[in-house]
């Protein structure tokens, strides 16, 4: 009878956690969805988009539409400044940021209005080396760029650093089909659970 009352606990207690656990992963989802489709865009002193891969000398698609957002937010006149950030995949590689101003630049984005970091390698460094870039000019408040599914993470982390950032993701998104969503909406899904578990304890 005792055996059967603690394996009745046991199930009640493994029952109770799981539901808790796809309560929490139903909540973070809900965010990162209900988060991506803001846009809170206003005129700021710079345009801080975050970095991602490049192909040779261009950017990559994801990139490419980053960048295009941006610059349509710059042209509409939401901050005279652009950061764009991102280091070298290797040492072969020009750094994601290099690319991006050529490309901005191509585009008619002014040199002057340029600022880069080429150190970073994730997100959190994308934030850290550009506020070092923006301090000599007085740069204080941002939007942020980048895909819809980044954003909610990626304004945490803004947070975290005190920064004054506003999101406004891009519309054109590469990830535009069910089939890559899925796997961004899920890695960013991890991240995401994994940040917030840290800060909790933090």
């Amino acid at each position: 009878m005792r055996k059967r009352i603690v394996s009745k606990k046991i199930r009640t207690l493994v029952l109770c956690f799981a539901a808790a656990t796809v309560g929490l992963i139903c909540w973070f989802s809900s965010e990162i969805l209900i988060f991506s489709m803001k846009d809170e865009a206003r005129p700021v002193d710079a345009i801080l988009v975050l970095g991602t891969a490049v192909w040779g000398d261009q950017p990559s698609p994801v990139l490419r539409e980053r960048l295009n957002h941006a610059i349509k937010l710059y042209e509409l006149g939401y901050a005279e400044s652009i950061i764009f950030t991102g280091g070298r995949g290797s040492v072969d590689e020009l750094a994601e940021s290099e690319v991006s101003r050529s490309y901005a630049i191509e585009k008619g984005v002014q040199p002057e209005h340029i600022l880069i970091e080429d150190q970073s390698q994730i997100t959190e460094e994308n934030f850290k080396y550009a506020l070092a870039a923006a301090e000599p000019y007085a740069l204080e408040s941002f939007i942020i760029v980048s895909d819809p599914l980044h954003m909610k993470r990626a304004l945490m982390m803004a947070g975290e650093l005190e920064m004054t950032a506003y999101s406004s993701p891009t519309t054109t998104s590469a990830y535009s089909s069910l089939r890559t969503q899925l796997p961004f909406f899920f890695r960013e899904l991890f991240y995401y659970t994994g940040y917030r578990m840290i800060y909790a304890l933090s």
